[in-house]
């Protein structure tokens, strides 16, 4: 039970922090890079010990599929991941005193990824990124004291790339929650955001087991 408390507030702060950073910069790149990163180092050295610091459905399907975690465990993570993002999308709202945005991810004019195809493929590719690199430093005891500093500045790398496209999602439960308070485009767009990360988490798996992975 402690591992799934741990994922529901690990997520509560990640959507907290990161999307509250996003709203009252203006959605900054670097601010909102920097925000996601640092919350990851953060939770990594608080809760790492405990849950192992997923708080992304995303990751949690890339170690189910490279045989790092249950299938059990897999969907109470899950679970927990998600209801953290939606309680912490609720106390943003509450606190800024408006839920029409909340950092909600989307695609559109306004944004290079000007479709769901380009959206589909940027949040694939860097959730790859982001999977993989997660997968390949977790995976010798060695790495275990940088892990945490490493995924941070991956996930800073990612945002920096992703933010213009997308707002950078590679976390359907981060997506999921802002949108369902948004609604309206965010809600009917969110699908990609749910969708891309898994396929991408998927792919880093493959990538993982194939070809990192020490026989």
């Amino acid at each position: 039970m402690k591992k799934y408390i741990s994922e529901f507030v690990g997520t509560f702060v990640l959507v907290l922090v990161g999307c509250g950073v996003a709203e009252v910069t203006g959605a900054d790149v670097v601010a909102t890079a920097l925000a996601f990163g640092l919350v990851i180092v953060a939770m990594a050295y608080s809760i790492g010990n405990v849950s192992g610091c997923h708080i992304n459905p995303a990751v949690s399907l890339g170690f189910y599929l490279s045989k790092k975690m249950s299938l059990k465990d897999l969907i109470y993570y899950v679970i927990a991941q998600v209801l953290g993002a939606i309680c912490g999308s609720f106390v943003l709202g509450f606190l800024l005193g408006s839920f029409e945005s909340l950092g909600a991810n989307g695609y559109g004019l306004e944004v290079f990824a000007q479709n769901a195809g380009i959206a589909c493929v940027t949040e694939v590719l860097l959730t790859f990124v982001f999977v993989t690199a997660i997968l390949g430093v977790t995976s010798k005891e060695k790495y275990s004291n940088v892990a945490g500093l490493v995924i941070g500045l991956t996930l800073t790398l990612v945002h920096l790339v992703g933010i213009p496209f997308t707002g950078t999602s590679v976390n359907p439960a981060r997506s999921l929650g802002p949108a369902l308070f948004v609604g309206g485009e965010a809600l009917s767009q969110v699908w990609v955001f749910l969708l891309a990360p898994l396929v991408g988490a998927a792919l880093a798996s493959v990538f993982y087991n194939f070809v990192l992975k020490d026989e």
